[in-house]
C-alpha cells in the first residue's frame, strides 16, 4: 500500500512481540505474560501411594490420631457443612490456650503451620531490612521471602549444622529460626534463643517449632516474657493430623490480632468446621498424645543405634527424623536403592546436605524392617 513494500517480521524479545518494517519504526505489544509473577516454587516431599511402601519421606507420624478425633468425625452433622465456619475458630483457639495455659487471643489459628507462617512473614517482615534464617533450614522459608518481595539473608549454620549466635546480632529486618531445625533435628536450648531475641528486641523473631513435641523443652515461655517472640506449631506431627491441615502460632494479643487483620483481609472463614473440632478433640486428648510421641522417641532412639552399626553419622536428632550420612556409601545411590524396595526417604539436592539422607520415624516394625534392607544396601 502507497508503494511502499512492508517487511512484517514477528519475534519474541523478553517476554513482547516486536513488529519491524521497511520504515525503521517498531511498535511493541504488550504480552499479559510480562504481568505474571514468576517465581520457584516450594517443592514438597514425594507422596507415592503404593500398597507395599514404607513411607519415611515427610516426617508424617506413623500412628493414627486419637480415638477421639475419629469419634468426632463419626458423629459430625455434614448439614451444618451449609453454614460458613466461625472466623475466629474459638473452640479451637480456646483448647490450644487452655492446653498452654494463655489466653484465647494469644493464639492464632490457620490451614497448617505453613499457612500460618505464611501470615506472619506478611505480617511482621515490612522494613527494608533483610530477615535473617540459616542457610540450612526450612526450604519454604526463602521462598515467602521471594514470594512477598521481603529481602532475606541466610548466615551458615558450622561445620556441626549448628546456628552461630553472632551471625544474628546485626541489623536486620526480623529473625526465624526453626527449633529444632529441620532437616538436621538440631535444637537450640531456651538460653541460646533467648540470647538472639535479647540482641534483637526491635523486631519479630519467629520460633518455628513443628517438631518441638518430640524434644524437651518449647520456646513457649520466651513468647510470654518478650512481647516481639511468636511460637509456631502444628498438628501435622505429633498429633497425627498432616491430612487435616491444621497450624497455630502463640504470643502476645497484639502480634496475633495483626495477624488476623493480614488473614482476614483476604480469608475470613479459613478454618473448617469439621478442622475445628477435630483439632480441638486432639488437642484435648493428653494422654494419647504422650502415648505415640514416646513411641516415636523410643524407635528414634532405637534406630539411632542401628543406624550407627551400619556406619552412619547423623545430628542428635530432637525430632521425629534422623539427619544420616554414611561413611563410605553416596547418600543418593541408597536413596535411590531404597526406593527401588518402595522405601522412601528423603534426599536433598541442595549444597552441604547432598550426602545425608532425612528419615522419618515410623512404626517399630517399619524401621525393623527399614534397617534390614538398609543392611543390604551399605
Amino acid at each position: 500500500m502507497f508503494g511502499i513494500n512492508i517487511a512484517l517480521l514477528i519475534y519474541v524479545n523478553s517476554g513482547f512481540l516486536i513488529f519491524r518494517h521497511t520504515l525503521g519504526r517498531e511498535v511493541s505489544m504488550s504480552s499479559w505474560r510480562d504481568n505474571l509473577r514468576y517465581i520457584e516454587p516450594y517443592v514438597p516431599g514425594e507422596q507415592p501411594d503404593l500398597p507395599d511402601m514404607v513411607k519415611l519421606n515427610t516426617n508424617e507420624n506413623p500412628y493414627p490420631p486419637s480415638p477421639k478425633v475419629a469419634q468426632v468425625i463419626k458423629d459430625f452433622d455434614s448439614g451444618t457443612l451449609r453454614l460458613y465456619p466461625d472466623p475466629g475458630s474459638k473452640v479451637l483457639a480456646d483448647a490450644i490456650a487452655k492446653r498452654y495455659k494463655i489466653a484465647s487471643n494469644e493464639v492464632f489459628t490457620g490451614v497448617g503451620s505453613d499457612d500460618v507462617l505464611a501470615i506472619a512473614f506478611m505480617t511482621f517482615f515490612n522494613s527494608k531490612k533483610p530477615i535473617l534464617f540459616p542457610d540450612i533450614t526450612y526450604s519454604f522459608y526463602d521462598v515467602w521471602a521471594k514470594l512477598f518481595c521481603i529481602p532475606y539473608k541466610r548466615p551458615e549454620l558450622d561445620e556441626a549444622f549448628k546456628i552461630k549466635a553472632e551471625d544474628y546480632y546485626c541489623d536486620n529486618g526480623g529473625i526465624v529460626i526453626a527449633n529444632p531445625n529441620a532437616p538436621t533435628g538440631i535444637r537450640q536450648d531456651k538460653s541460646f534463643l533467648r540470647d538472639i531475641i535479647e540482641h534483637n528486641r526491635d523486631v519479630v523473631v519467629i520460633i518455628d517449632e513443628a517438631y518441638v513435641d518430640f524434644c524437651r523443652e518449647s520456646a513457649l515461655p520466651l513468647a510470654k516474657e518478650y512481647d516481639n517472640v511468636l511460637v509456631v506449631q502444628t498438628f501435622s506431627k505429633s498429633r497425627s493430623l498432616a491430612g487435616m491441615r491444621i497450624g497455630y502460632a502463640m504470643g502476645n494479643p497484639e502480634l496475633i490480632k495483626a495477624m488476623d487483620d493480614v488473614r482476614f483481609s483476604f480469608n475470613s472463614y479459613p478454618m473448617t468446621r469439621l478442622s475445628v473440632a477435630v483439632g480441638a478433640a486432639a488437642m484435648e486428648d493428653e494422654e494419647y498424645f504422650r502415648e505415640t510421641t514416646r513411641k516415636v522417641i523410643d524407635t528414634r532412639e532405637w534406630t539411632k543405634r542401628e543406624l550407627n552399626k551400619l556406619g552412619f553419622s547423623f545430628c542428635d536428632s530432637e525430632t521425629n527424623f534422623i539427619f544420616a550420612s554414611h561413611e563410605s556409601v553416596d547418600a543418593k545411590y541408597i536413596f535411590e536403592k531404597l526406593k527401588e524396595k518402595h522405601i522412601f526417604v528423603r534426599y536433598f539436592n541442595s549444597p552441604r546436605i547432598d550426602n545425608s539422607l532425612r528419615i522419618s520415624i515410623g512404626t517399630q516394625e517399619d524401621m525393623k524392617y527399614f534397617i534390614s534392607e538398609l543392611g543390604k544396601i551399605v
